[in-house]
């Protein structure tokens, strides 16, 4: 199993970026997919989630209406647009999936501890 976020740099405060995961070793249509992102010195969280077919992914309510989750499912990949980044310093997105974080499910309802494949994670820092 094996999943590689890019897209992350340096982006001003009202600025937009798009995070990419390309996903490998593993049926990509039973799954779903998650991003985290964690910044220095606070908890991981979910931020977004989406299943295959998912005519209505997760989004957290502190990105709702800026952040947009998608998935390609023939290239296997998750993609996060985020627009209207505000400054809120370094984090580091990551993208995961686990056994147990199967489509027949909200993807909201599996817990974080239930995503045991990570990606490397990509950072993202809005900045002036």
């Amino acid at each position: 199993v094996e999943l590689v976020e890019s897209g992350g740099g340096l982006v001003q405060p009202g600025g937009s970026l798009q995070l990419s995961c390309v996903t490998s070793g593993f049926r990509f249509e039973v799954y779903s997919i998650g991003w985290f992102r964690q910044a220095p010195g606070k908890e991981r969280e979910r931020i977004a989630c989406i299943s295959h077919n998912d005519p209505s992914p997760y989004t957290a309510d502190s990105v709702k209406d800026r952040f947009t989750v998608s998935r390609d499912n023939l290239g296997k990949t998750v993609y996060l647009v985020m627009n209207h980044l505000k400054g809120e310093g370094p984090a580091v997105y990551s993208c995961a999936t686990g056994g147990t974080v199967t489509a027949g499910r909200p993807c909201a309802s599996a817990s974080i501890d239930e995503y045991n494949y990570w990606g490397q994670g990509t950072q993202v820092t809005v900045s002036s």
